[in-house]
């Protein structure tokens, strides 16, 4: 008899952080994986990701499309996206009745999804709990997607102590490292040539990665943040390939000032809605620098000992790599100059990873097999 893991992925982000536990569901005999999509990954405005998904040979069992119904992005656009997922998620998993959902993160739809299990008795299991962004309401969501949570998978030992710190007893967390460092070691990278190639744009000249968030805890001027970075940008003989950023509320004018920019010279910038797995972790292989205000620059940065310009406070608090430095808008000027400094890159070759070896799936997955938490949650006390 097989035990029915109900997957939920939003977006192009968490889809490739849960991509390689996926694979592991989907070989054993002992687990049958229910995958439902929604946000992002069904938007043609940020790359409708899905197609990945179904390229990969996943089955997709529902799709939620909220960002058609709620896709304004002023103050009330997570709250009524939220609202409808849940409701989404309760009709799914009602008539579906997983034995287990595994969520990621810390994002408003993942909270969705937990809400609709909670309150039908399902158990579940959360993926990198116990970090720290206090620059996004990320924080909170995250936070109380621990408390909501069964099982928990986190990627340092200091956040495993957060966990269980917050009253989740210790034989239930579980420090397996991040998962998405995985991808690194699994796919196949593409060549400079080839990354040229797929992206029709010509990587010869040095070139940085950049990929910026909205920092929704933060009352700032979007477009002001974004002048005061390109300004930087544009003084320096530098390629930069730019992302879009998320939907979150005021991810549509991150993405506007962004294509507004690269208009100015196509050749030295280009920008992709959705680049993907296997591209994006390849670009972050080939540049000589990331920037921006990603978890991508602080996790998967690590292992490529890739030099990182940290902007603002959407990551504060979290655990950081040595390649990595935190800058403010009135600083980065400073921190590109350290960052492509001879000693700050002779620097990385020394670097060791905070976030694992890229070995999570597979012990994430036989926990999955083999342990049937509880719904009755007793609170563990610190001693």
């Amino acid at each position: 008899m097989y035990r029915k893991i109900c997957i939920f992925s939003g977006s192009r982000a968490d889809y490739g952080i849960l991509s390689p536990i996926m694979r592991e569901i989907k070989k054993s005999s002992l687990l049958k994986m229910k995958l439902v999509v929604s946000n992002m990954h069904l938007s043609e405005n940020f790359g409708s990701s899905i197609s990945e998904i179904e390229e990969d040979g996943f089955l997709i069992d529902k799709k939620i499309n909220n960002l058609q119904i709620f896709n304004s992005q002023n103050n009330s656009f997570m709250g009524l996206n939220t609202g409808y997922l849940v409701t989404e998620f309760t009709k799914f998993l009602s008539n579906d009745e997983p034995d287990l959902i595994l969520v990621l993160g810390d994002r408003y739809e993942a909270f969705a999804a937990a809400t609709a299990s909670l309150l039908l008795n399902i158990p579940i299991a959360h993926i990198h709990g116990g970090e720290i962004t206090q620059g996004a309401i990320d924080e909170q969501m995250r936070h109380a997607l621990t408390k909501m949570s069964h099982l928990h998978f986190c990627s340092t030992k200091d956040h495993r102590r957060r966990i269980i710190q917050m009253g989740e007893s210790p034989e239930n967390v579980f420090n397996f490292g991040a998962p998405g460092i995985e991808n690194i070691h699994q796919l196949k990278l593409l060549s400079k040539q080839k990354l040229e190639k797929s992206l029709n744009w010509s990587l010869k000249e040095p070139f940085a990665l950049f990929t910026y968030h909205p920092t929704t805890l933060e009352n700032r001027n979007l477009s002001d943040d974004l002048r005061k970075i390109c300004s930087v940008l544009e003084m320096k003989e530098l390629k930069v390939l730019f992302t879009y950023s998320n939907s979150d509320n005021g991810g549509d004018k991150i993405n506007f000032e962004l294509e507004k920019f690269c208009k100015k010279n196509k050749n030295k910038y280009k920008i992709v809605k959705s680049l993907g797995r296997q591209k994006y972790l390849s670009a972050l292989k080939l540049c000589n620098l990331m920037i921006g205000n990603s978890s991508s620059g602080i996790i998967e940065s690590g292992s490529f000992n890739k030099p990182v310009v940290n902007i603002g406070n959407r990551q504060k608090g979290r655990m950081k790599g040595l390649n990595v430095i935190d800058s403010s808008y009135k600083e980065i000027e400073k921190s590109y100059y350290l960052s492509q400094s001879k000693d700050f890159l002779k620097s990385m070759g020394n670097i060791k990873n905070p976030y694992g070896d890229g070995n999570a799936a597979e012990r994430i997955t036989n926990i999955l097999m083999r342990k049937i938490p509880s719904l009755q949650k007793k609170f563990y006390d610190l001693d």
